[in-house]
């Protein structure tokens, strides 16, 4: 690599130096920039071979500079666009100048940038010229790729190498060709390579619809435009970061909170963040957190930064496509060795749970701040279900799938119900045609929960779901899982109620076991599979809540007529299926109604 240098001399891309751009011009390549990520997502998703990309679209794609800095990104999994410039970094640091057109590099290195073993990341340099200007990056969430367990997630796992192979920042492709010696030594670790390797080429070809959209803005604009562009992106969202900040009060916010064991014990972990907004500066502060739990619910340093910056997006404006500048106000301290910042060789396959609950406490503190931005505790954990085993004709299935669940109540309304979590951004659960089609399962309940009750209040907490598969499968099937929120309850803001826990419950003969975290489970034919998700939090006094707010919940079945009299003082008269005013006065001025 000749020159590595953003921005380099474009006379060896054939193409002149801009150097006063038009805003017209600039917001033409900041729109390109934005459609070539679009682009990379649409052909990651239809290239794919499996439904955890397709369909609940577990992945993330983007463009960043030559440096790491993500310039334009797709909206998949939230969690993954805060990875991007360290794993690029990590390639940096290992190729050095050892870079050239048609590169692209693998890791799927937790420690190194990344989030757990599942998650492999394609970065592919992009040059114009002799000038390296950027790189494509997709990262996708690959269904099998070997481990103890169908799935490569166990969740007793003590050490990273039972979660699958680990790849250690190689070079895949090389003049636009995939290594075969890589490629076979994937295929022969993994239970399922041909849908591992289909994602392969299809995060092959994203990374490449990014090299050519970029090559393309360079070959037109120059170098330099494409410099300028860049650097309008970062100073723009940093602009924009920094004027949501003054609007937050200058102070320290604190929070605390538990999660649930880590599946090797059922110890709680406690986790806890300090936040100090200085003037148009945020620090958040980890210290004091559990150190490295023994199973995989630990998140890297990565993960951890991602996380927050999730909740840092949904303080300053969260409608805006993020870039590197957005987070220039924003720092964490966060010593290593924590639940949060795990090193070689901590379990991670679970690092969802960590990062799941340092978005929560992050949100937990800024709450009282911003209440205009955020709400009461939400169902928090992305509840994880698998169920994996051998179908009729001894193929190797694997259903993994996160789950909707309740949001806090906030100032303006109740909370979302059956909503997935903060962290996993635009990602779905699958549909009921696709698991009958695909998977020896029929799903036999798809509904709101709304029988649980919680997260009363002025505004209530949105609802969370159940859902039950049913086992079709004559070979049984295994059924594993692990859920934050079993024993936590989400939290309620200025006297709202708390929400409902998480649970797995599996059902044989009418007989439920239910469970937190289960690391194994033999499934018969006939046996059901009951996901359970919670209620969010609630917001102010329940003996607030308009009286016709409740008669609508009790019509709507979300509430009982007693829940609705017991919960929030109001009688309902099932004769006329109207409020009882004079009644429900009463019971309310004697403040005799249980919170």
């Amino acid at each position: 690599m000749a020159d590595s240098a953003i921005g380099a001399d474009a006379a060896a891309a054939g193409t002149p130096v801009t150097s006063d751009l038009d805003p017209f011009t600039l917001e033409i390549i900041k729109d390109k920039l934005a459609a070539i990520a679009d682009e990379m997502g649409a052909v990651l998703a239809r290239a794919s071979m499996s439904p955890i990309v397709y369909e609940v679209l577990d992945f993330a794609c983007g463009v960043a500079d030559a440096r790491g800095q993500v310039v334009a990104q797709t909206n998949g999994l939230t969690l993954f666009t805060g990875t991007f410039r360290p794993q690029i970094v990590s390639v940096l640091e290992k190729y050095g100048d050892d870079l050239h057109p048609g590169d692209v590099f693998m890791t799927n290195d937790p420690y190194r940038g990344g989030t757990h073993i599942c998650d492999v990341c394609l970065a592919a340099p992009i040059f114009a010229g002799d000038a390296l200007v950027g790189f494509g990056v997709s990262i996708t969430h690959w269904i099998e790729i070997g481990g103890a367990v169908p799935g490569s997630i166990p969740p007793d796992a003590t050490e990273i190498y039972q979660e699958g192979v680990l790849i250690p920042c190689v070079r895949i492709a090389s003049g636009e060709r995939l290594q075969p010696e890589i490629v076979d030594l994937i295929a022969a670790n993994v239970r399922l390579p041909k849908i591992a390797l289909g994602d392969l080429r299809a995060g092959t070809a994203a990374v490449r619809i990014a090299e050519r959209g970029v090559v393309e803005i360079a070959e037109r604009y120059g170098t330099a435009a494409l410099d300028a562009a860049y650097a309008s992106l970062f100073d723009h969202g940093e602009a924009q970061a920094r004027r949501a900040l003054e609007l937050v009060p200058d102070g320290v916010y604190e929070a605390t909170d538990v999660i649930d064991g880590d599946g090797v014990s059922d110890a709680p972990l406690d986790v806890r963040v300090s936040i100090t907004v200085r003037g148009d500066t945020m620090e958040v502060d980890f210290t004091g957190t559990s150190a490295t739990s023994q199973g995989p619910v630990n998140c890297s340093r990565g993960a951890l930064e991602s996380a927050c910056k999730t909740v840092f997006r949904a303080i300053t404006d969260p409608q805006a496509r993020s870039n590197e500048g957005c987070f220039r106000p924003f720092t964490i301290v966060c010593p290593p060795g924590t639940i949060f910042t795990a090193q070689s060789p901590t379990p991670t396959g679970w690092y969802y749970e960590a990062t799941a609950f340092a978005t929560e406490l992050v949100w937990k503190a800024l709450a009282s701040a911003v209440p205009e931005r955020l709400g009461a505790g939400s169902y928090v954990s992305l509840c994880v279900s698998y169920v994996v085993g051998h179908d009729a004709e001894g193929e190797v299935f694997v259903l993994a799938e996160p789950n909707d669940g309740g949001w806090g109540a906030d100032t303006d309304g109740d909370g979302a119900s059956g909503l997935i979590a903060t962290v996993d951004g635009d990602t779905y659960n699958f549909p009921v045609e696709v698991i009958e089609s695909r998977f020896p399962l029929r799903v036999e309940r798809y509904s709101f929960d709304a029988d649980a009750g919680g997260g009363a209040g002025r505004h209530r907490g949105g609802l969370g779901v159940v859902r039950e598969y049913r086992v079709l499968n004559e070979r049984g099937a295994i059924g594993y899982g692990s859920m934050g929120g079993w024993r936590r309850r989400p939290w309620g803001l200025d006297g709202g109620g708390e929400g409902t826990n998480n649970f797995l419950e599996y059902v044989r003969g009418g007989e439920a076991r239910r469970h937190g975290r289960i690391n194994r489970i033999e499934l018969e034919h006939g046996d059901v599979i009951r996901v359970v998700t919670g209620s969010g939090g609630g917001y102010g006094s329940p003996l607030a809540r308009e009286p016709e707010l409740v008669l609508a919940d009790v019509q709507d079945g979300y509430l009982t007529v007693d829940q609705a009299r017991d919960v929030y003082g109001v009688v309902i008269d099932t004769s006329t299926a109207t409020v009882d005013g004079e009644a429900t006065a009463r019971l309310r001025e004697g403040g005799t109604v249980p919170r």
